[in-house]
């Protein structure tokens, strides 16, 4: 979440005070009797008018690329993200 809140805010979208909020979800395996993490989603909810959409979209394609934790997991774990812009969204902080 911090290399997308930052990139954001690189492009002067207000991510402050919990406009940006990440639920990851993972799905395990059973391997031989251990279990083992093989695929992660992170789904990110952005406060924000919808006329930042474009830069937010822009952004969602190519943070990943920039991001340690998902380029340190991504040659032993799937990993996928989705967005949502939330105009009415109350932020929490």
């Amino acid at each position: 979440m911090g290399t997308f809140a930052g990139a954001l805010a690189a492009r002067k979208i207000e991510v402050d005070n919990g406009k940006v909020q990440a639920h990851a979800r993972g799905e395990v395996e059973n391997e031989g009797g251990t279990l083992i993490i093989r695929r992660i989603h992170v789904h990110l909810k952005l406060a924000a008018p919808e006329s930042a959409r474009e830069t937010v979209e822009r952004v969602h394609g190519m943070y990943a690329e920039k991001c340690p934790i998902y380029r340190s997991l991504i040659p032993a774990i799937q990993i996928t993200t989705s967005y949502e812009l939330i105009a009415g969204m109350k932020a929490t902080g």
